[in-house]
């Protein structure tokens, strides 16, 4: 078997839906959804090791800690862990005052009446009901026609409120889905609907969750999202129904049909953390939640620890979150490439300058910052990086902010060793080749020992000091119209270095008075070489002196 030639002979292009004047295109969405996490329940399921109790009530906590209001916590008639675990949150206190647990179960009486023995006594609570409503599952799974479906759907409500009723110390709220809903016939789901809405009669102070699946995702986001802005237009008592959006990823959309079903219309979220779920998966409640965040809309839910978040759903999931998945992987933040970082280098250089709060770093869309990351990640450096990558590094970790003439002449250093290695190199294979090359810890022909500078009477100074030559302290002075040059007049009149500084550059090493300094040197000797030095001390000027040797011994090579 092989991919065909000519696919339309086995598969046919979704139809789209009769909205000529459709709305959304032009909408934004300007506040937060409710949202509801169904990772205790869709996503358990999808598992291959199913969550046991411990591993739930972690859970738990954490979509309690995140912010969630609205979770659902299992399917209670698919056996007994999952029914006790409920019972256990009810009878135990776990459930705090602002959240609403919800329950799973099809449309039979039976898994009804578990569903509601599960939650007695909650404060409050969600049964969700739900039936199969497109025609692939009417003729090939259940044989039926529209009308035994529509009537599966209101007999299921029927039973409902009436368990409901023997329950009255809980504050039940109903949510109904026409399972199925991105591939059934749009005018029999508002059909069967309306039939729940008919028994229950939801209220505008009390209103039904309708949920609309795309079970599976079958046709691009713009369609699901005229398929929902059909639906919320033709709906009678649209007033009295909160509509909610449960989104797959088959086709890779799944977040970008939440977003559009939002602008659609939509009311409400359903999702798992980092888009755990059958197949490719449920919508990503840390995506929608965090593309809101970057729009300047407040999510209403927090991911300031989101190391934390990744930590425990992995643990629960057995599953690892991907280091290319928005916001939580490892990798979102980092940038390999030597444009990339260049970018990103001077994109915060520019916002320490800001005079305001607003965020604008290329290839940044969120500062990292904002979910507990830090700044060191944001570039590694590997064989594809320039020289601001390296730059970045060595700032990050050892506070050097070398000079842009300085980067290029280091950079065939660092390209020369990951050549070599052929992996990403760390902060210290960074720092140790930097060492290497402006000689900081190898024996050196010129060491500073000590020295004094004098003003002489005309004006000029005069360094006067004591250097060890190859290990050998020799007492040394020289002349010049300050510190640097009176330095370079030294070692050409004592031991005949002829070298020219051409630059010079300076920063402290860190805040406060205790901070060190750094200097740099770009020197260029007699027979044409370009050589940097580099001079680290907690004086300045002494610094500048160590800078000049460190050049001295390059040109000595």
């Amino acid at each position: 078997m092989s991919m065909l030639k000519n696919p339309s002979v086995k598969y046919r292009p979704f139809p789209q839906v009769p909205l000529a004047d459709r709305q959304w295109p032009n909408r934004t969405i300007t506040r937060a959804p409710r949202w509801l996490s169904t990772d205790m329940r869709d996503g358990n399921q999808s598992l291959i090791d199913p969550m046991d109790a411990e591993k739930k009530a972690r859970f738990f906590d954490l979509l309690v800690k995140v912010g969630l209001k609205e979770i659902e916590v299992g399917f209670p008639s698919a056996g007994a862990t999952e029914y006790d675990f409920i019972r256990g949150l009810v009878d135990n206190d776990r459930i705090p005052d602002d959240v609403f647990v919800q329950v799973l179960t099809q449309s039979r009486e039976d898994l009804i009446k578990t569903s509601f023995e599960s939650l007695a006594g909650a404060k409050q609570a969600i049964v969700h009901v739900y039936n199969a409503v497109s025609p692939l599952w009417r003729t090939v799974v259940f044989g039926m026609e529209q009308a035994e479906i529509r009537e599966i759907a209101r007999s299921g409500a029927t039973f409902l409120r009436d368990q409901a009723a023997r329950f009255p110390q809980t504050d039940w709220h109903f949510e109904y889905s026409p399972e199925t809903f991105s591939t059934a016939e749009l005018d029999f789901s508002i059909s069967c609907c309306e039939a729940v809405m008919d028994v229950l009669q939801p209220t505008v102070e009390k209103p039904i969750i309708l949920n609309l699946p795309a079970t599976v995702e079958a046709a691009t986001a713009n369609i699901y999202a005229d398929q929902i802005e059909y639906f919320c237009r033709n709906l009678p008592g649209r007033d009295r129904a909160v509509i909610s959006l449960h989104t797959h990823n088959d086709r890779g959309t799944g977040v970008a049909a939440a977003e559009l079903g939002l602008m659609a219309g939509a009311d409400r979220v359903e999702g798992c953390l980092f888009g755990n779920g059958e197949r490719t998966g449920n919508c990503c409640l840390v995506t929608v939640g965090l593309n809101l965040y970057t729009q300047g809309v407040d999510p209403e839910l927090d991911f300031s620890d989101i190391d934390d978040v990744i930590q425990t759903v992995e643990y629960c999931n057995q599953l690892p979150v991907h280091p290319r998945h928005p916001y939580g992987g490892e990798l979102v933040f980092t940038a390999f490439s030597g444009s990339h970082q260049d970018a990103i280098k001077k994109g915060f250089a520019a916002q320490e300058k800001r005079n305001d709060e607003l965020w604008a770093v290329p290839y940044l869309p969120i500062d990292p910052a904002d979910l507990g990351r830090s700044y060191e990640a944001v570039i590694r450096v590997n064989s594809q990086s320039g020289k601001g990558g390296f730059a970045w590094v060595l700032e990050q970790d050892q506070g050097l902010k070398l000079p842009k003439k300085m980067q290029a002449h280091f950079s065939r250093h660092v390209q020369e060793l990951a050549d070599e290695l052929g992996r990403e190199l760390q902060a210290a294979d960074i720092w140790a080749v930097f060492r290497k090359a402006y000689r900081l810890d190898v024996p050196q022909t010129f060491q500073l020992v000590d020295y004094e500078e004098v003003r002489a009477a005309d004006g000029s100074r005069v360094f006067a000091g004591k250097i060890a030559v190859d290990g050998q302290v020799r007492s040394v002075s020289g002349r010049g119209n300050g510190l640097i040059s009176s330095v370079v007049a030294t070692l050409k009149d004592g031991f005949g270095i002829d070298i020219d500084v051409r630059d010079y550059s300076e920063h402290a090493l860190g805040g406060g008075s205790d901070a060190r300094a750094a200097a740099y040197v770009e020197c260029v000797t007699a027979d044409g070489r370009v050589v940097w030095g580099v001079g680290i001390d907690e004086d300045v000027a002494t610094a500048s002196v160590r800078a000049v040797l460190s050049a001295a011994n390059t040109a000595g090579i």
